[in-house]
């Protein structure tokens, strides 16, 4: 196959790579985006099939186009995969997919991309692939002895399936809340938390915690502490289901267990519980494979930056894995600014830096 040439490749399709292909497309700059999915919607075609935003649809757009208004307050996931389909269709974007990234070479003047659908050799390259490729499932002692199943929230639909089940929730943020709601409904389930959840106020959704993250950003800029009140992405959002949890009282969680054992886990008071299945929803690593040989990943699985750019390879740009590269950066709306500025400094490298040094 033919080796192609571009500006700027854009790897990953989801809603960071699609507020960067915005900007760039508005700069004039020449770029494909990459796409592993077989159809539009990025990591939201993974979601389980009652997952909701935790903003109404105002508070949850990518740049230039707001995401219409439906019947429900908070969009559901299919309401945001049919958003960013056609929010691909309106500018239209020059997509290729299904095309899996294999790696990626540093080749002087530009970086070469090995794919399963042949090689493309780029001045810069946006790396926008998220995190749902890598969940993250901690290791426990007895783990492999456990002759239940396991499966991370990644890979959960729905309740039906574990309906008269015994089952663990693992994990204390957004999606082990809304998991051990729906669950309780169906299931015997038990929610395990490492330390009691936090809750915010009913009425503190998503628009508030991005006013928060933008003072958050302020703050630092202007070198003094942030005055916004304490509360982040990481606490709880009560949405619908998980406030219905909360009042008929299944919204309680316990400490982490001690160990495994064959039918269930050992708790650190001596006692046993039987258990059917373990949800681990404990997270997600950035997916960074494809740069995995260019020896850029630090310790902690993070790249460092400045801004959104690599330190260590000037030709590489990383947009929406969350903190690391920008406040609220894998939200819809938090990752536009990340973009916004990715693409200036890209127009800025392509125009005044050719070629881009490493």
């Amino acid at each position: 196959m033919t080796e192609r040439k571009i500006d700027v490749a854009i790897i990953g399709g989801g809603q960071a790579g699609l507020a960067t292909a915005y900007h760039l497309r508005r700069a004039g700059i020449d770029f494909v985006i990459l796409d592993g999915e077989v159809a539009p919607g990025g990591a939201w075609r993974h979601g389980w099939d009652s997952l909701r935003l935790f903003s109404p649809a105002a508070y949850s757009s990518l740049p230039g186009w707001p995401m219409p208004p439906g019947g429900d307050d908070y969009p559901s996931r299919d309401a945001v995969i049919d958003y960013l389909t056609r929010y691909e269709q309106r500018y239209p974007f020059p997509v290729h997919r299904p095309v899996h990234v294999q790696t990626i070479v540093d080749g002087g003047d530009r970086l070469r991309i090995e794919t399963d659908k042949g090689a493309w050799r780029a001045r810069c390259i946006v790396m926008a692939t998220g995190t749902w490729r890598h969940p993250y499932i901690p290791t426990y002692p007895g783990q492999e002895l456990f002759a239940g199943q396991q499966i991370h929230s990644a890979h959960y639909r729905g309740p039906e399936r574990f309906a008269g089940q015994r089952v663990l929730v693992v994990g204390g943020g957004n999606s082990g809340a809304q998991l051990q709601a729906e669950l309780s409904l169906l299931a015997d389930a038990t929610w395990v938390t490492e330390r009691p959840p936090v809750f915010l106020p009913d009425e503190v959704d998503g628009r508030v915690l991005f006013q928060r993250a933008t003072a958050l950003i302020k703050a630092f800029q202007e070198g003094r502490a942030p005055d916004a009140p304490p509360g982040g992405l990481g606490d709880i959002v009560m949405v619908a289901p998980v406030k219905a949890a909360r009042d008929r009282g299944n919204l309680g969680s316990v400490r982490p267990f001690a160990r495994f054992t064959r039918t269930g886990v050992l708790w650190t008071d001596g006692t046993q519980t039987d258990i059917d299945t373990v949800i681990w929803c404990t997270g997600f690593r950035s997916a960074l494979d494809p740069v995995a040989g260019l020896g850029l990943i630090e310790a902690d699985g993070t790249v460092a930056l400045d801004g959104t750019r690599c330190h260590r390879n000037p030709k590489l740009w990383f947009v929406g894995y969350g903190t690391w590269t920008g406040p609220g950066s894998a939200t819809l709306i938090g990752v536009g600014r990340s973009a916004r500025n990715t693409a200036a400094e890209i127009a800025a490298a392509l125009t005044d830096g050719l070629p881009i040094k490493s």
